[in-house]
């Protein structure tokens, strides 16, 4: 199961279905949620490629992996499935996200926090994260989805 593909960004965390126009857990928009088992492969690509972009902003801004074979091996270790075609930034987050009650030492993950994040607990650090991903995604939403010179 752990080198099986991800399909989806889905996480379970839904919140489309309160009527939120961005997803709270995968960040992906409502009408991508309905529609992504009738997307062709390279329309699904483009959103993982959104994902990813958005998502490396956020984790690059916090943390630097330095060494991406000791954060697979960890990742690997823990039994936490991530996206290996990915970039390293998006398996620090899996690593944050499902691992941060049981990972102690980043450094060991091939991880170093950024100074001013330093000290920060991993699951506070989890949610700071999130909140820019699904802010970013909102404005990306705002700005290319539905521009309001449209409306």
């Amino acid at each position: 199961m752990l080198h099986r593909s991800i399909k989806t960004p889905c996480n379970g965390l839904c919140s489309t279905v309160y009527g939120d126009l961005v997803c709270r857990g995968c960040k992906r928009f409502h009408y991508e949620i309905i529609s992504w088992n009738h997307y062709s492969e390279k329309e699904k690509q483009a959103i993982w490629s959104r994902l990813e972009d958005l998502l490396v902003q956020v984790i690059a801004s916090k943390l630097e992996v330095y060494d991406e074979s000791r954060l697979r091996w960890q990742l690997e270790l823990q039994s936490i499935r991530y996206p290996a075609d990915l970039s390293a930034y998006c398996w620090a987050y899996q690593l944050l996200v499902k691992g941060s009650h049981s990972t102690q030492q980043l450094t060991a993950c091939g991880i170093a926090l950024l100074p001013e994040f330093q000290g920060l607990p991993l699951s506070a650090l989890c949610n700071v994260v999130d909140r820019e991903l699904l802010f970013l995604s909102y404005a990306y939403y705002k700005r290319y989805i539905t521009p309001d010179f449209l409306q």
